[in-house]
């Protein structure tokens, strides 16, 4: 599996590279600067997705490739929001062709391969609220590749790679910086027993 996106960079050579990850016709996460990158043409990069795809947007990065779909979560008729996170994870999904991980304080993951999305972190007793942090996402886009690359489909290694941070993040507990991530998985990974 290829993860593509921390870091790179949102020019042309980023989205090259994303063409070239895509053509390899390997599982690939897709975040951060990979996704921000399409922003101008989305279309060309729906356009190469395949199911095997995952992309793992923040709000901002969701904004930025569906901004018809993020404005209706702004908007209210009456006071109340036109959609809901589900509704706009499901609809961004089929319009991609691709798993997509919305993350945010309840995660959304919506998948064509899916008859409905799943809400993965609504449960405020598993939930680390200093994951709120610049790089967690990058964390668990990195975490949502190794399961992708473990043979796990785009829809069920999202929803792993969603939970995988809590964990460690709730044993280093307030103060996480995104570096602590990986160096606190393989302790609480013992003492899960995995």
């Amino acid at each position: 599996a290829i993860a593509m996106g921390f870091g790179f960079g949102t020019g042309e050579a980023c989205r090259a590279m994303v063409q070239a990850v895509l053509a390899s016709g390997r599982p690939a996460v897709l975040d951060a600067d990979a996704l921000t990158s399409a922003a101008e043409d989305p279309a060309a990069l729906f356009a190469a997705l395949r199911p095997d795809v995952l992309l793992t947007p923040h709000d901002g990065e969701f904004a930025r490739l569906f901004p018809d779909l993020a404005a209706t979560l702004g908007e209210t008729a009456e006071g109340k929001p036109l959609a809901s996170r589900v509704d706009v994870a499901a609809a961004a999904a089929a319009r991609a062709g691709a798993t997509v991980l919305l993350k945010g304080p309840d995660t959304v993951i919506a998948s064509p391969a899916l008859a409905e999305p799943v809400i993965v972190s609504a449960r405020r007793a598993l939930s680390a609220p200093w994951l709120a942090t610049a790089g967690s996402g990058d964390v668990m886009g990195g975490m949502g590749a190794g399961v992708v690359g473990r043979g796990y489909p785009p829809p069920d290694a999202a929803a792993r790679g969603a939970r995988l941070p809590a964990p460690p993040a709730r044993a280093v507990g307030p103060g996480l910086i995104a570096e602590d991530l990986p160096e606190a998985v393989p302790g609480v990974l013992r003492r899960l027993g995995l």
